[in-house]
């Protein structure tokens, strides 16, 4: 059996996700990152790629690596101590790394949002919440209890919830942005949502949601963020005909 190459997947990711559509924050690199020797046989997705999802990826045998969160953020060099046993275990084990960002956000299907607001039971959302030129987030309108809609998201996400329930206890118009968009509370609360959910926030925005009067659910950066690559795995894995594992090492943030 030929297996796919490396080459046919990445341009189907990049056709799919599109890439360079995006603007991203300054140093992140959306795409492959990494190349391997050329073709894949297994599938491996993670949040993070760091020294201890590639060992992870390694062990499970995988040749492409999928992530969230790239290698690349800043100038990274010199490539010594565990960024030299990094690269070099990309290398020995063969293992190319793709990367989305914003892109995997963003996407309409396979993206984190879309696949959290499909987890809640939400079908019918909108486009929200612009960064960098493209909206990355999803606004559902609804009605529901702010205690019943905390327990749903912890079901979901499966742990407990930091919940700052300063706005209405019935949730009527819910924004939905994965990952770290807690400082950006006045930017949600002025497209009009009553509830926010993202993955994390700093200390001040308890007093600034007060303020706005909107409930705010923090779910986790990590928790909130592994829908998408695992979307992204599952699509490649039936298109291409390849097994895929999800790498689980969650931060705890």
């Amino acid at each position: 059996m030929q297996h796919p190459s490396l080459a046919a997947l990445v341009r189907h990711c990049d056709q799919l996700l599109e890439p360079a559509t995006f603007e991203d924050w300054p140093g992140a690199v959306n795409g492959l990152q990494v190349a391997n020797r050329g073709r894949v046989t297994r599938l491996a997705a993670a949040v993070d790629a760091s020294l201890a999802t590639v060992r992870l990826a390694a062990e499970a045998g995988a040749n492409l690596l999928l992530v969230h969160h790239g290698l690349f953020w800043s100038p990274s060099h010199p490539w010594t101590g565990k960024r030299y046993e990094l690269l070099r275990l990309l290398l020995d084990s063969d293992i190319a790394v793709y990367s989305s960002h914003l892109p995997l956000d963003a996407h309409p299907e396979l993206g984190n949002n879309a696949r959290l607001c499909a987890a809640l039971g939400w079908r019918r959302r909108n486009p929200f919440f612009p960064t960098r030129g493209r909206e990355i987030g999803l606004r559902v309108a609804t009605r529901i209890a702010r205690e019943t809609l905390v327990h749903r998201l912890q079901t979901v996400l499966g742990r407990p919830l930091t919940v700052l329930p300063v706005g209405p206890s019935v949730c009527r118009r819910i924004g939905v942005v994965s990952g770290g968009a807690g400082a950006e509370l006045a930017q949600a609360a002025a497209e009009g949502v009553d509830t926010f959910i993202t993955g994390e926030g700093p200390h001040w925005t308890f007093a600034a949601a007060e303020d706005l009067g909107i409930n705010v659910l923090y779910g986790g950066h990590y928790a909130t963020e592994t829908f998408g690559v695992k979307a992204l795995a599952e699509h490649l894995g039936k298109r291409f005909g390849l097994p895929w594992v999800f790498l689980d090492h969650p931060t705890g943030l």
